[in-house]
């Protein structure tokens, strides 16, 4: 009886050649992102080994986050994943769009409380600029 054979020994080696470099252009486009993170993760072990404020790890780490845009890119990351990583990352940063709808009706009910109601108008007029910017922004940017 003979053996199926599903691939050729050239086409086999061609795809492994093949995946080898998805995962090479993997991390030569996300090189930075892997090591910021990996300074992150080690600065979080050290702290708790030197039973740092746990406060002080959160703040150091959401600030050194911010600035080098370690959070942007894991949600990019996680976008990648197919079927389930763009909804997880549509979840993921819709509570941003919600937050910043959030503070602008604080800050006109505090200024509301102040008297100032004709710049309130203008205020909440440019936040939904703001907002609608924003989402179509968002919109665009996933279609090209």
């Amino acid at each position: 009886m003979k053996k199926k054979i599903f691939f050729k020994r050239s086409e086999k080696s061609s795809l492994i050649n093949r995946n080898a470099r998805i995962v090479a252009d993997f991390f030569r486009r996300y090189y930075k992102l892997i090591i910021t993170w990996a300074v992150i993760i080690v600065a979080i072990i050290v702290g708790i080994h030197f039973k740092v404020d746990k406060g002080l790890i959160f703040v150091i780490v959401m600030v050194f986050g911010a600035f080098s845009q370690a959070f942007t890119g894991l949600v990019a990351i996680i976008a990648l994943v197919p079927f389930l990583g763009p909804l997880l990352a549509k979840v993921l940063t819709l509570p941003i769009f919600w937050l910043l709808n959030a503070l602008g009706y604080f800050v006109s009910a505090v200024a509301i409380k102040r008297g100032h109601k004709k710049e309130i108008v203008n205020y909440r007029f440019m936040t939904m600029v703001f907002l609608t910017g924003f989402a179509v922004g968002f919109i665009v940017a996933k279609l090209f």
